[in-house]
């Protein structure tokens, strides 16, 4: 048999066994949390964007959550202000909170659109002051971050307009008080919430690791299912510390919201998303 038809046969071979998951996920809503290398990295960049285009074609709502903390920082140090960090989020005065605004709302997330309109893809960017989307307040903390926000409440209002007129809505996580102060608010958290509120099939945030491993020195020891009954179990055995404990928490939090499922994916493996979501194996670790 030549190459082409052998070539031919595996293509036709994996669209049959995607089916039972394009209609699992048919006209349901499907957060992805997008951050990390796979946003720095040109190629995983073209990859993700066109997953994203291709899942938007077949039927399923995808709202793209993004972050921006590389170039949050390259803009801070040319402007001469230093990017600060307390507990892992970045310590947010008045002069910052422009730039955060100025970077993800104008730069990375008109970035993002133009990338997935290069991909034929309807995309629409806003950020979480748009039709107060995002309200948030000063976080509470021992110690003081500035305008770092908590999340008030989400108004989904405009991302159901915006997926209803059949568009892929890309939103940059900064928000705005009911003063109207703005917020720097996590992306992962702002994600978490975003799912929630619009009773989203999956949630799925993009990382730089493999997912959560039971030694963290082993990436075979993945672990690909965990009960969010398990997390403090997990938690106090040292199985989840540092980095992983907010984004872990922002899983659990969206499970306990309504999502159906979540997880962590490893951006830094070419389509991972597909894997994610049509096929048996996945990837990364879900939370259930």
């Amino acid at each position: 048999m030549p190459i082409n038809n052998i070539d031919n046969l595996m293509r036709s071979q994996i669209l049959s066994e995607a089916l039972p998951y394009i209609q699992k996920f048919y006209k349901k809503t499907v957060v992805v949390k997008y951050g990390g290398n796979a946003m720095t990295d040109e190629t995983l960049k073209n990859a993700v964007m066109s997953d994203i285009v291709l899942l938007s074609l077949i039927g399923i709502k995808i709202v793209l959550v993004h972050g921006g903390g590389p170039e949050i920082n390259e803009m801070l140090g040319r402007v001469g202000l230093e990017s600060k960090f307390i507990n892992g989020l970045r310590y947010t005065d008045e002069e910052t909170v422009e730039i955060v605004r100025m970077v993800l709302a104008g730069k990375v997330n008109k970035e993002l659109v133009a990338h997935l309109t290069r991909h034929k893809g309807n995309a629409i960017g806003m950020c979480g002051i748009d039709g107060q989307m995002i309200v948030a307040k000063k976080t509470e903390s021992d110690v003081d971050l500035g305008l770092v926000g908590d999340i008030v409440k989400i108004n989904s209002a405009p991302i159901l307009d915006t997926l209803g007129a059949g568009y892929i809505p890309v939103i940059a996580t900064v928000a705005c008080g009911e003063d109207g102060t703005v917020y720097n608010i996590n992306a992962d958290t702002a994600a978490s919430r975003i799912a929630a509120e619009l009773g989203a099939e999956k949630l799925i945030l993009m990382t730089d690791i493999v997912g959560l491993l039971r030694d963290k020195d082993d990436p075979s020891t993945l672990i690909n299912t965990v009960q969010v009954s398990e997390v403090p179990f997990m938690k106090r055995q040292g199985i989840i510390s540092g980095g992983m404990i907010p984004k872990i928490d922002c899983c659990v939090e969206a499970v306990r919201r309504g999502v159906k499922g979540t997880c962590i994916i490893d951006g830094r493996v070419p389509h991972s998303i597909l894997i994610e979501l049509l096929s048996s194996e996945g990837v990364g670790t879900a939370f259930i």
